[in-house]
């Protein structure tokens, strides 16, 4: 009982620690911090986990070891590889990673202790583990974690491929789609519910396997809708999911520690759905509901021909407009990640500060593939945190500053959210850089964003379009203005 009893004094302390890891989070400058203290929060909760033998765990001490080194092997291996531009990728698979083990959790439990009992009801309720409030709550929590922690699984497959290209960003409308999709919900939730309260031996196995497949079809059907724009959104809410799949699975094994940091993190995911959602002027429901926001290539989308009197500039022409600056206001996109850009527009940034310009980065909620993917680049190249300021604290700044220089971002700068009440994405808010001085686009081509619709701000009169590799168009530009 001490044992116990001092375990669970160090699993608060380890709670403690990812309730302040995740405080820390909120804020750019304490963001690292804080993930260092949720980080050491999870290895003393794991190391806990472990050796404490007043929790009652029988381990097998080689797979546990085998366990470690090969997840930790593969972790490092993935964390050495991915490239900047693939994190969001990497994230929504390790959210799906997150709902697979939860589903695993489950279905162990249930292969292992309570099959050929009478039902997961009674058993629980005449066990002293792996209960907290009651049997019932034990198999539906069974049920919940096999539910939510595979559509998290499947789901996040699905967002992965759309934000790595494998699958098209275009919504993807399968025929019948609302119907299948209540068949396997509903369908999958009877056989949980007769897997926990009725089926027993192999039947009950039987109904816990067909729940698991209900929702893998369920986690596709669900994200193959939902366009390229959204993917930001789902992969929010899909961190969110995988959060309330440990939590289940907490229940499941009688683990507090685990119900606690699964309900912080589908808590905290949660927050971030509905901001994102905010920042994109959408519901979730909408979202969820899906057929917006595809590739540039989309129905109604805008090319060259549907542009007039666009001006464009080369790096020569865009040094000599900094040159004049005394205030400039960068804002990134995911052209800026594709072209590893994030290095040379902070040695950009730093010789205009040597030149005694005021410089700043704006940063949109939603400008990316993942929440805080502007963030984390930029921090990658040690941009100072005191420069980087969120949309509602600079959109004031933009109608004073002389030059704004975009650099691949295209719909969260489009001013047809705000003018024009019929388009696809008005009301959501964008940062006001049409109101600069002058506005310089670096950008490919004028293609139109994942939203698939005309950006009139290419055809302004402040606005000059600087065509070409964002990396490579930074660098001749900041060569010409250290020469000129």
């Amino acid at each position: 009982m001490e044992n116990f009893s001092f375990a669970q004094l160090l699993y608060l302390v380890a709670t403690a620690l990812f309730i302040m890891g995740i405080k820390k989070l909120s804020k750019v400058k304490t963001a690292r911090s804080g993930n260092a203290l949720a980080a050491v929060g999870m290895g003393l909760a794991i190391v806990i986990t472990l050796v404490a033998p007043g929790l009652g765990i029988k381990l097998n001490w080689p797979m546990v070891a085998m366990g470690c080194l090969g997840g930790g092997l593969l972790g490092l291996i993935m964390a050495k590889r991915v490239e900047m531009t693939g994190m969001p990728e990497l994230v929504a698979l390790l959210n799906g990673f997150g709902g697979l083990a939860s589903t695993f959790v489950a279905l162990s439990e249930f292969w292992g202790r309570y099959l050929g009992q009478t039902d997961l009801t009674a058993t629980a309720a005449s066990s002293d583990e792996g209960l907290l409030l009651g049997g019932a709550v034990w198999a539906v929590a069974i049920v919940l974690s096999v539910l939510v922690g595979t559509v998290t699984f499947t789901g996040s497959l699905m967002a992965m491929g759309k934000l790595s290209g494998r699958l098209s960003g275009n919504p993807i409308l399968l025929p019948g789609r609302h119907l299948i999709v209540a068949i396997v919900l509903f369908g999958g939730l009877y056989m949980g519910y007769l897997a926990g309260f009725s089926e027993v031996g192999d039947s009950a196995m039987y109904m816990i396997l067909g729940l698991t497949a209900c929702a893998a079809i369920f986690g596709v059907v669900s994200v193959l809708p939902i366009g390229g724009a959204d993917m930001p959104v789902v992969v929010s809410l899909l961190n969110s999911y995988s959060g309330i799949a440990a939590a289940m699975a907490g229940f499941v094994i009688g683990n507090s520690l685990l119900i606690v940091a699964g309900a912080l993190v589908g808590a905290s995911g949660m927050i971030l759905t509905v901001i994102m959602c905010k920042a994109m002027n959408r519901s979730l429901g909408n979202v969820l509901v899906g057929g917006f926001g595809g590739d540039a290539v989309a129905v109604g989308g805008a090319d060259a021909a549907d542009y007039e009197g666009v001006k464009s500039a080369g790096p020569e022409e865009a040094a000599m407009i900094l040159e004049a600056a005394t205030s400039v206001i960068f804002v990134p996109g995911y052209g800026m990640a594709v072209a590893q850009a994030q290095h040379v527009v902070k040695e950009l940034g730093e010789e205009l500060e040597a030149r005694g310009c005021k410089v700043s980065y704006a940063i949109h909620p939603v400008a990316g593939r993942m929440p805080g993917h502007m963030n984390v680049l930029l921090a990658e190249s040690d941009v100072p945190y005191e420069q980087l300021f969120e949309l509602e604290r600079i959109n004031g700044e933009f109608k004073t500053t002389d030059v704004t220089v975009i650099v691949g971002a295209n719909d969260v700068v489009n001013p047809e959210a705000i003018e024009n009440p019929a388009s696809p994405i008005a009301g959501m808010p964008i940062l006001n850089t049409h109101e600069s001085g002058t506005v310089l686009m670096i950008k490919r081509s004028l293609s139109p964003g994942y939203a698939g619709i005309k950006n009139p701000l290419f055809e302004r009169d402040n606005c000059y379009m600087c065509f070409g590799d964002g990396k490579a168009f930074i660098q001749e530009m900041l060569i010409e203005l250290k020469e000129g």
